[in-house]
């Protein structure tokens, strides 16, 4: 089967590779039919690496996907030949005292597709993944909209975890689909208003198109004086969704004594830094929020009832040929891009 694979830093290639075969009863053989690209495949791309997650060549990175079932497991009762899935890439192992406490987003011994070390991405034709992790989609949602339920999930559990006072004003710094993400889920969940900040003019706009109440680049203005003039109480929580140091720091001038900074971004340094001083006066929380946790259904109920809509984030889709190409657009920040899918039967 065609797939692509990372060989180097910054190099990807087209090549064969072995059919997937089911080893558990309860395995689904699955035809992948369209692929998000995520910021942390960009990270792989780019450095061969996220913190201890070292790329070991060649790799295949991806793990944003809907498809179509193949071929299910003789155990499997969750779908049949032909249903079109969503997929959620986190495969925990269900015994350990993180999954016993509900907490298989940090898994002893999770498998996540795409991730060094643990599985093989979903750049190619077909994959094998767990019943569990494999949501059937209706006949009229989308297989972008499936693919989109992942991402989507992200938001939902960011927010979930956010705690969000109704009527809650919040920040989001960074807009890409992640920030996009959260921003669909903050406004579902009844915040008041919400401010983005991003340096892409196209996701500024992708902002006020999901329902910013104000947008700023944060090279072009004062970002902390126009919110606090906007909202002189500071922010009940503030979502850091670009890996920024310079965010980190306009996060915690943003927020309201007693606020919540949920760190959402994937930094490419090892270290980051807060101002302590204003950290402990304000008495901040501050949140880690790890991929998310059982959440890829509420995000799939969210889009097949029309309730958030994340399709309109999608700028660009390339055949799997063509993969190192988007990889190279997202990497630049190139022609616009929000997000871009692989569409791997043309």
């Amino acid at each position: 089967m065609k797939s692509v694979v990372l060989t180097g830093i910054r190099q990807l290639e087209l090549r064969e590779a072995p059919e997937p075969e089911r080893r558990g009863a309860r395995d689904v053989l699955l035809r992948v039919e369209v692929v998000g690209l995520c910021g942390s495949d960009v990270h792989y791309y780019q450095t061969g690496r996220i913190g201890s997650q070292v790329v070991q060549y060649p790799f295949r990175v991806g793990h944003e996907f809907a498809g179509t079932v193949l071929e299910p497991g003789p155990a499997v009762t969750r779908v049949k030949p032909g249903d079109r899935v969503a997929v959620d890439p986190a495969m925990p192992c269900g015994q350990c005292d993180q999954c016993r406490a509900r907490r298989r987003h940090t898994c002893r011994a999770l498998r996540f597709l795409g991730c060094p070390g643990q599985a093989e991405g979903c750049l190619c034709e077909r994959i094998v993944m767990p019943e569990e992790c494999c949501f059937p989609v209706r006949p009229a949602t989308t297989l972008e909209q499936a693919a989109l339920a992942e991402p989507l999930s992200i938001g939902y559990y960011a927010v979930a975890l956010a705690a969000l006072p109704r009527g809650a004003a919040v920040g989001i710094l960074g807009c890409g689909p992640i920030g996009l993400s959260v921003l669909l889920a903050a406004r579902q969940r009844g915040a008041a208003a919400v401010y983005a900040t991003d340096r892409l003019d196209a996701r500024l706009e992708a902002a006020r198109r999901a329902g910013a109440a104000w947008t700023g680049h944060p090279d072009r203005g004062d970002v902390e004086a126009e919110i606090a003039r906007r909202e002189p109480r500071l922010l009940d929580a503030v979502f850091e969704c670009c890996g920024q140091q310079e965010a980190l720091d306009q996060a915690v001038a943003l927020l309201k004594p007693g606020g919540k900074l949920l760190l959402v971004g994937i930094p490419q340094v090892d270290r980051v830094s807060f101002p302590i001083d204003l950290l402990r006066r304000k008495e901040l929380c501050l949140q880690n929020v790890r991929r998310q946790n059982e959440c890829v259904q509420p995000a799939l109920d969210l889009i097949e009832s029309g309730a958030l809509r994340p399709e309109f984030m999608v700028t660009h889709r390339f055949p799997l040929e063509r993969a190192p190409e988007a990889f190279d657009l997202l990497a630049g920040y190139r022609d616009g891009v929000v997000k871009a899918l692989v569409r791997i039967r043309s």
